[in-house]
């Protein structure tokens, strides 16, 4: 029924992802696989709604209908079983923004806020833009898996601690987190009065056997501290739209959000945006369980690759997004030294590990959003590349 295996030629169309390669990797004759978008169509509810939109021909001024926040809302319950009300829900034109705006909201300069690395690099120049200190609190890798180390968040939080970013599920290392998890995280946070940015891109793209868990859903305490930014962008490829969401049922804090965002001007958003995300919630399930399965062969087709024909590079199996976190330090490579073997010689691009912090030495995140036929390709790529080293 979904042709996910299909290749839609996206050069040409001003896509960051493939079309701006020469300027990142200084090459364009590579296989792009690090921007974080699908190369997937998304569902044919939102192209067929986006142009009976356009037929209008009418573009003005438009507000918000009730019936966006309703498909935000029963969306969360039957995803998460997460009741939130209306009230709760303010629009925002990304999840990156909403992070600067709540740092804006909540902390000072000078005021230090958490990120557990490696993670995802707008983080960094998210705190770093506006003036406040960067706490790294590192994730445990035993080789295989990675978990937070909650005993050096606890060495780690001051009295000048304002904020912890979370990034559920984890982009990179594909971590989706146990309810126990963050429980333990929310108390430390709770008796530290330490404020939760949850950032839950990619709440929706979950592996089976996994289930995601959002942290405000857990209990009253951890919903009254946290703000949770979600999107429909990377659910259903919809970035381009730059329709995104917060979540925020302690009244004081909504706000305080609210505000800041109105003094940024950053409360609109634009009406194919407002159409894609209530028709995504409405109408998506399907195509999005066909998705996850595909995902999820892709996953399993990497794992399988690596190895069986490089082992020389090891990949944590991710539980969580479409993004695979792979080890390339069996082959005793410098960071620079394995950038310009994996960019010029097996010509894939790949997200530099380390631009995920220190953690990520050694490492290069890769998207398996494609059909497999590309996924296959740039693999033999990297196993050419190795064995002719």
């Amino acid at each position: 029924m979904f042709d996910f295996g299909r290749i839609i030629q996206r050069k040409g169309t001003n896509c960051y992802k493939w079309d701006q390669c020469k300027e990142f990797f200084g090459t364009d004759d590579l296989i792009p696989m690090w921007v974080a978008d699908m190369d997937f169509e998304t569902i044919e509810e939102v192209k067929r709604v986006i142009k009976e939109r356009v037929e209008h021909g009418v573009f003005g001024y438009t507000f918000i209908p009730d019936s966006f926040y309703n498909s935000i809302i029963d969306w969360q319950f039957t995803q998460n079983n997460w009741k939130i009300e209306k009230d709760w829900i303010i629009n925002a034109p990304g999840v990156v923004p909403s992070i600067k705006i709540c740092i804006q909201a909540y902390t000072s300069p000078g005021d230090d806020v958490v990120v557990q690395t490696p993670v995802y690099f707008p983080f960094f120049s998210s705190v770093k833009f506006n003036g406040r200190n960067v706490i790294t609190n590192p994730l445990k890798f035993n080789g295989k898996h990675y978990e937070m180390d909650f005993d050096d968040l606890e060495r780690k939080i001051s009295d000048k601690t304002r904020m912890l970013i979370l990034c559920s599920p984890h982009n990179p290392v594909g971590r989706v987190w146990k309810k126990e998890e963050l429980e333990r995280l929310g108390e430390i946070c709770l008796r530290n009065n330490v404020i939760i940015v949850s950032d839950e891109i990619h709440s929706d793209i979950i592996m089976s056997t996994h289930k995601h868990t959002p942290i405000a859903s857990i209990s009253k305490e951890l919903s009254e501290i946290t703000i949770t930014c979600m999107s429909v962008s990377k659910t259903f490829n919809l970035a381009g739209l730059a329709t995104s969401y917060v979540i925020i049922s302690n009244s004081v804090l909504r706000s305080k959000y609210f505000h800041t965002a109105q003094r940024l001007g950053l409360l609109t958003t634009n009406i194919f945006g407002i159409l894609a995300l209530e028709t995504s919630y409405r109408y998506g399930k399907k195509w999005l369980k066909a998705l996850l399965e595909y995902l999820r062969e892709n996953r399993d087709f990497v794992l399988k690759f690596l190895r069986e024909k490089i082992p020389q590079v090891d990949a944590i199996e991710t539980e969580g997004t479409y993004l695979m976190w792979l080890n390339f330090k069996k082959l005793g490579l410098t960071q620079e030294e394995l950038k310009e073997f994996i960019f010029k010689k097996a010509k894939v691009g790949l997200q530099d590990g380390r631009m995920f912090g220190e953690e990520g030495r050694g490492f290069m995140r890769m998207n398996i959003g494609c059909p497999r036929v590309i996924l296959k390709k740039a693999l033999q790529r990297l196993e050419t590349a190795i064995k002719n080293r």
